[in-house]
Formats: C-alpha cells, sequence, structure tokens
C-alpha cells in the first residue's frame, strides 16, 4: 500500500510552518468555504466523512461535534489536546511543528462548526519549538484577518489562546486537561456530565487532538468522497504513523488506514542489522503489544481490536530479539507509576505494587505464584481506576504474559541483563554489545 502524504505533503518546504508557505497550497481556502455555509452542514460534513479522532479512542468526530447542545445560552469552547506524553507517541509534535496552520485554520473551522467563540490549544510543555511554532502561526493569522471579530467579513468571531501545560502525563486525560487549563491540579473528573455538555468552565466543549483538528480542512476543501477513497468503511482516512524502536528509518510515514505493519516496516527499513521483531506496539505504551505473528494485520481501528489490542495514537514501538521483555514491561510502569496523579486508589496503590513486583522478576528474585499475583493485581485496577489511564497501566503486563510467560518464569532465577544483554538493545549507533 502507498503512503498518501497529505497534512505532511510539503513537510519538505522549510517555510511550510509560516502563513505564506502555508498558503502557497492552498492554506485557509477550506476556511473561506466553511464559511459560506452553515455550522449544521459542516458537522453534516464531518460525520459523512467518518473522520475518527486520531488521539487514541477513534471515537466519531463529528458525532462528538454534533453533542454539543445549540441554543443554550451557554459560550462553547474548543480545546485542542496537544500534551502529547505517552511513552512512543510522537506525531503531534512534528505536525505543530513543521505544519503549525493547518491545526490553526482546523480549529478556526471547528469553533464556527460548534459556535464556539473561543480555542485553547493545550501544548505539553516540554517542546517549546512547538510552542513557539503555534503560537507564531496564531499571530500570523490574526494578523491576516483569519481570527479575531469579523473574519472574513462574515460575521464570525474567534480567539485562539496558546497554553502550556507543566509537563503532567494525567493532563493528556481530557478532563484533568480542563481542570489544569482552569489552574487547577490536574485531575479527572467524574463523568458524566461529559465536556459536550458541561466542560471548560462548565459550558459546553469539544475536545480534540492535534491531528484530529488538522484533517478538517482537508475534508472541507476537497471534500468527504476524497477522504473517504482511503482507508477502509469502518476506518476511512490516512493516519501519520510514527515508527520508533528498532528500525532502520524511524520517522513520520503517513498512509491510509488499513496498511499493516509490515508494510509500513519495510518504509522503515526494516529491522535494524536484519533482525527479527520480537514484540511490537500498535500505539504507545498503553496498548497491548503483539508479535512478529501480527505483522500482517490492517492498522485499522476494528482490526487492532479483534487482534486483542488499540491502534491507539498510531505510533508502532518495534523491539527486536534484543530486548527484555520483562525490562520493557518494568521501565513502563514505573513511568505510570511515577505519572498517577493519585486521586483513585486503584492506580495510586495498584502501580506502587505492580511496579515492586516487576522489581524483583527484573533482578532475578521474583517467584513462580508471583507472575499469577500480578495478573490480579492489574485486575484490580482494570475498569476500577478513575479514568482511563489507570486502565492503561494495567495492560502491558498481563499482555506481556500471554505470548512470553516464559520470560517470566526464567525471570524467577535470572536477572533481565543476565539474559538480554542492556547495551545490545540500544537504538544509538555504534552501540556495542558487551
Amino acid at each position: 500500500m502507498s503512503l498518501t502524504p497529505v497534512i505532511t505533503e510539503h513537510w519538505d518546504d522549510p517555510e511550510l510552518f509560516t502563513i505564506a508557505g502555508y498558503q502557497r497550497y492552498g492554506g485557509y481556502r477550506a476556511l473561506a468555504s466553511a464559511l459560506r455555509q452553515e455550522p449544521d452542514a459542516l458537522i453534516g460534513q464531518v460525520k459523512d466523512s467518518g473522520l475518527r479522532g486520531r488521539g487514541g479512542a477513534g471515537f466519531p468526530t463529528g458525532l462528538k461535534w454534533s453533542f454539543v447542545p445549540q441554543n443554550d445560552g451557554k459560550p462553547h469552547y474548543l480545546v485542542v489536546n496537544a500534551d502529547e506524553s505517552e511513552p512512543g507517541a510522537c506525531k503531534d509534535i512534528p505536525i505543530m511543528i513543521a505544519n503549525p496552520h493547518a491545526l490553526i485554520e482546523g480549529a478556526i473551522i471547528t469553533c464556527y462548526a460548534i459556535r464556539a467563540k473561543h480555542a485553547f490549544i493545550y501544548i505539553r510543555g516540554e517542546v517549546p519549538e512547538a510552542l513557539r511554532r503555534v503560537a507564531n502561526a496564531v499571530r500570523e493569522a490574526r494578523e491576516a484577518g483569519f481570527i479575531g471579530e469579523n473574519v472574513l467579513g462574515s460575521g464570525f468571531d474567534v480567539d485562539i489562546v496558546v497554553h502550556s501545560g507543566a509537563g503532567a502525563y494525567i493532563c493528556g486525560e481530557e478532563t484533568a486537561l480542563l481542570d489544569s487549563l482552569e489552574g487547577y491540579r490536574g485531575q479527572p473528573r467524574l463523568k458524566p456530565p461529559f465536556p459536550a455538555v458541561a466542560g471548560l468552565y462548565a459550558s459546553p466543549t469539544v475536545i480534540n487532538n492535534v491531528e484530529t483538528i488538522c484533517n478538517v480542512p482537508y475534508i472541507i476543501d476537497r471534500g468527504v468522497d476524497w477522504f473517504r477513497q482511503f482507508g477502509t468503511e469502518k476506518s476511512p482516512g490516512f493516519k501519520v504513523f510514527a515508527v520508533s524502536g528498532h528500525v532502520n528509518r524511524p520517522g513520520i510515514y503517513e498512509a491510509p488506514l488499513g496498511i499493516t505493519m509490515r508494510e509500513l516496516l519495510d518504509y522503515a527499513g526494516g529491522v535494524r542489522d536484519g533482525g527479527e521483531v520480537k514484540f511490537w506496539l500498535p500505539g504507545g505504551s498503553s496498548v497491548p503489544m503483539l508479535t512478529g505473528e501480527h505483522l500482517d494485520i490492517p492498522m485499522t481501528y476494528e482490526d487492532m481490536a479483534a487482534a486483542g489490542t488499540m491502534l491507539g495514537t498510531g505510533t508502532p514501538m518495534i523491539f527486536d530479539t534484543t530486548v527484555s521483555v520483562v525490562k520493557a514491561v518494568t521501565r513502563w510502569l514505573e513511568f505510570y507509576k511515577h505519572e498517577s496523579c493519585g486521586k483513585c486508589t486503584p492506580c495510586r496503590e495498584g502501580t506502587y505494587w505492580i511496579t515492586g513486583v516487576l522489581e524483583k522478576f527484573e533482578h532475578g528474585h521474583g517467584t513462580e505464584a508471583e507472575v499469577d499475583t500480578l495478573v490480579g493485581l492489574c485486575g484490580q485496577i482494570m475498569g476500577r481506576s478513575f479514568c482511563a489511564l489507570g486502565d492503561a497501566a494495567a495492560t502491558p503486563y498481563p499482555a506481556a504474559l500471554k505470548y512470553f510467560r516464559d520470560e517470566f518464569l526464567a525471570a524467577t532465577t535470572t536477572s533481565a541483563d543476565e539474559q538480554f544483554d542492556p547495551v545490545a538493545s540500544y537504538v544509538f549507533a555504534g552501540a556495542v554489545a558487551r
């Protein structure tokens, strides 16, 4: 299957991040078209396109927009979740750096569609270059008359605020993000009410991922039929895949949904040093792992679910046979333990205990009984935590045990570093095994 560069099509242009560079390729043409239509018509187009959220959950975007109540007398808000901090996920940050005006144009169109006058772009604070690029794009758009009062003479007013997060993983959860925007500690809210009814400042709010919003101008400009020619019936369109790990050419590959991991792996130059895939994750560390036997499964929301995992953010991480599964899972759980907001007991205490047992296995001190004890610990978190990030922490171990139980049993007597040379697993060039 061929690559389909759309959002990434002109990334080779060093001036694409400027408004002049963006307009050279039809930028803001979709906005002019959108403002000539009724807001409900735009929502209908996005619904018909079948665009699904590119942030992980894959919820239908147009349907989410339609949940916003109309004529309720309250202000409406758009919040763009750009707090990309999932281990292994790196596709929104490159988009914001290379093509920020696609995000800005998409945000303006979305605001018009949901009848919002204010948009907030919440960006991970550790990436100042993305912050600078997006803030500059907002300034350029405002100077060009695309942001502000009476946009393009349509009578529509809109403003966009760029907000820098403080580095908390939990703020990637949509309601924790809202609390953070309001100046509170970032912790998830009880749902219902859902943000579409009571979100930012207790008003109707749409929360979308960066890549999701960047799709909107292209759908409005080129049409629903054009968008649906890519992908599958249930997962239409294209996806920005960020391939990382033990591959020869890690990077960004934009392709139709339905491409296989084997095809993406070919584009990425195959496994380094002619090695083999031991395991891989389709979308960040929070989705269950797969093995080399699953490379030919289409990368769609429904096919990944059928395989017992999730497409997630669409950021595949590839691990070759030099990697200890025990050590990899331990590192992920250490991350989730550190980043737990502490609001709910299952996640706060569960990640602590899971990590403690996994560290025993990493050093070769685990017991056979603890192999199954960990399954029970994960079960105490799954479905019981306050938000989905707790469930994410309970995902890696059961998936790893499904395919690599023998490796955990071996870790009852032999440490991970004795079984797998840690130097050999390093991804940087020039690493030499001991």
